[in-house]
Formats: C-alpha cells, sequence, structure tokens
C-alpha cells in the first residue's frame, strides 16, 4: 500500500504537527493514522479501510477500537446537541454486541471517526491543510472530519477493521494530570467554537430523540 514512513512524537512533542510532517513527506495515494499504543486484530483491516477510502465520495474511514479488556472504546463519533461535543459512540458496550438495530455490525456514514486509526486519501488531507495545529491535544481528528464532511465528502466507520487501544479506561485513572485536561478542555472549546452552527443541528446520523448527553442510543 505504497509503504510505511513512521513518525513519533515524544511526550514532549504535539502530535498535530508531527502527523502534518510526516504526512507533507509521504508519497503514497493514502494516509494511513495509527497510533502507537494500537494493536491489530484481525488481518483483513486495512484492506476493509482502504476499499471505502477508494471511494470517490469518502473522505476518512475510521475503525472499531477496543480496550484490551474487549469494551469498546470507539465506535465512530457522534454530535451531543445538548453538549455541543462529540462522543464516542457505543462507548462501554462489550465486544460482540449487536448494538442498536445491529449497528456494531456494519459499515456506515458517521460524523467522525478518530485519528488513533484513520484512513484517508492523501490528495484530500493536502486540500484540507492536514490537521489543524490550534489543537494541541485533541478534537483535531473530528475537525479534520468536520472539513471534510463540509465539502461534502462522507466520513466512514468499519467494525471490520478492528483493534486494541492501550488507553486506560477514564474511570481506572488515579491520578490525572491536570495540566492536560485544562489543555483538552481548551480544545474542546476551541472545536465547540469552530463548529457551533453545525452542533447546534445535531448530528445526521443520530436520532434526536435519543440521548443528546451519552451517545449510547437510549431514549431520552
Amino acid at each position: 500500500h505504497g509503504g510505511l514512513l513512521p513518525g513519533v512524537a515524544t511526550h514532549n512533542s504535539r502530535l498535530q504537527p508531527c502527523c502534518n510532517f510526516v504526512a507533507g513527506r509521504a508519497k503514497g495515494e493514502y494516509l494511513l493514522f495509527l497510533h502507537g499504543d494500537t494493536e491489530v486484530i484481525n488481518r483483513e483491516w486495512l484492506e476493509e479501510m482502504l476499499m471505502h477510502a477508494q471511494r470517490a465520495q469518502v473522505g476518512a474511514v475510521g475503525a472499531m477500537l477496543y480496550y484490551p479488556n474487549d469494551i469498546i472504546q470507539h465506535a465512530g463519533a457522534l454530535i451531543m446537541r445538548e453538549r455541543i461535543a462529540v462522543r464516542h459512540a457505543f462507548a462501554g458496550v462489550k465486544r460482540g454486541e449487536l448494538g442498536y438495530m445491529g449497528r456494531l455490525c456494519y459499515a456506515q456514514n458517521l460524523s467522525a471517526v478518530s485519528g488513533a486509526c484513520l484512513l484517508v486519501k492523501r490528495s484530500l488531507w493536502k486540500e484540507m491543510g492536514g490537521y489543524d495545529e490550534s489543537y494541541e491535544s485533541c478534537c483535531h481528528d473530528y475537525d479534520l472530519c468536520m472539513r471534510l464532511r463540509r465539502q461534502g465528502m462522507l466520513i466512514v466507520w468499519t467494525p471490520f477493521a478492528e483493534m486494541y487501544h492501550h488507553l486506560q479506561r477514564p474511570e481506572k485513572k488515579k491520578r490525572r494530570n491536570k495540566s492536560l485536561e485544562k489543555i483538552q478542555e481548551r480544545d474542546m472549546r476551541l472545536f465547540a467554537s469552530k463548529w457551533k452552527e453545525e452542533l447546534s443541528r445535531g448530528d445526521p446520523y443520530y436520532n434526536p430523540n435519543f440521548s443528546q448527553f451519552w451517545g449510547d442510543f437510549t431514549l431520552r
């Protein structure tokens, strides 16, 4: 698929400039952004993502991410109108569950996907200007998806590209980095301000009668 051009962001460097720098040196037709704390589960994961990325109307493709204990971390992302925020779909659900109307079992269009595993055409990445480096820690991936959608492109999530994401679950964290929390809060405010109009309209792929707080497909 065009070879590998790894980039490393240390704890002293920011991810967004690193991704933009490496992407600028890449020569392949597609760019795959894959976090170093991910672990591939199924052999066909890249083909499953590429089959969608090749479609002319698709802007970016994301994967299914699990915590190491087989609890879903990310099954795409949803816009929560009441929170003016973005939530991971089906977060906390056990691996193997079908989800509402079987939505954990088929590829689908969603509002955004995580940059922990994201595939995009290099031409589109260049057209979008890469990740917005105004974000210091988070929301840069969602921002990219929003910009692609604004250009009429689709964001696809597929459950057939499966990864373990070795992040500590939020409820298990005993020590919080207050400085990082403040940076992330700032990034979330920046995202909410930049996309206020779009967020206020709600998610086109999520029924407004469902909870607008958790994004878990339960009735309000």
